[in-house]
């Protein structure tokens, strides 16, 4: 749907509530405040302009003062701080809770899960991290540094797989094609999110697509409709793309075994 079929006198107490749930469903990952705007977008609450955007901003920041809504992630800032500890005796514990041996040994794949937009990081490592699978946020065109490094961690004697996901418009089709010739370390690329079948089976909003860029006349000529933000999928819908792919190419018991030596190892810190 449209910006347009959304009505624009919008009443935003409502609007907040929903909001705030949206948020609270995320207790584990945390939400950008791109991610709940493309949700609400999806619900039709809001139309999906810059005007929109700007006063949920201000609407959630009154709300967050007030104490009545809950805490959205800032990826941009951070507190920096060395990490320490009272004595050695928790120092030796924080290593004894922190110790883990690489869970992806003995694997015939390095699996790699690609993202457009790093604000899915938190999602993917809570989702994920158990696996030890790498997490590459590309943040549209990788620069060539990224490319380089990505190129020498993949050099472990074993074949690496890209499974993406990415916003449905012209960049967003690209991005994976891009980084994945410039690397050349890749056996297999699997697009796991967002596709045409997918727009349609969750109804997500479209919205035209930018004729200032130049992919996007091969864009509309191939599939004939607008372009849709990843972040309006919900996120088990997009966990679980991610999770079917990649039991396809990871080894579960030689995951479990590393598991196994990795409980036994920590038991002699």
């Amino acid at each position: 749907m449209s910006a347009g079929a959304v009505k624009q006198n919008l009443r935003w107490p409502p609007i907040v509530a929903e909001a705030a749930r949206i948020v609270e469903s995320y207790e584990d990952t945390g939400v950008t405040l791109r991610q709940l705007f493309y949700r609400l977008v999806a619900a039709e609450l809001l139309p999906n302009t810059t005007t929109a955007y700007s006063t949920l901003s201000d609407r959630t920041a009154v709300a967050r003062r007030a104490g009545t809504f809950p805490a959205l992630i800032d990826r941009g800032r951070a507190i920096h701080r060395h990490v320490w500890w009272d004595s050695p005796e928790k120092a030796r514990e924080a290593l004894r809770r922190q110790y883990r041996r690489d869970r992806t040994e003995g694997q015939r794949y390095t699996i790699y899960l690609g993202v457009e937009k790093s604000g899915m990081i938190a999602q993917l490592e809570h989702w994920f991290g158990d696996l030890g699978t790498p997490i590459l946020a590309l943040g549209g065109y990788a620069s060539q540094s990224y490319v380089d490094d990505v190129r020498a961690d993949a050099e472990q004697g074993r074949d690496s797989v890209l499974l993406y996901a990415g916003d449905f418009d012209p960049s967003g089709e690209d991005i994976p094609r891009d980084f994945a010739a410039r690397a050349g370390c890749f056996a297999a690329v699997r697009r796991i999110a967002l596709t045409p079948e997918q727009v349609d089976a969750y109804h997500l909003p479209e919205q035209m697509v930018k004729q200032k860029d130049t992919r996007a006349p091969k864009f509309v000529a191939k599939y004939g409709r607008g372009v849709v933000e990843m972040d309006a999928l919900p996120p088990d819908v997009l966990s679980g793309l991610y999770r079917g792919a990649i039991v396809e190419f990871m080894d579960m018991s030689a995951y479990h075994e590393s598991l196994a030596r990795e409980a036994a190892e920590k038991a002699r810190l």
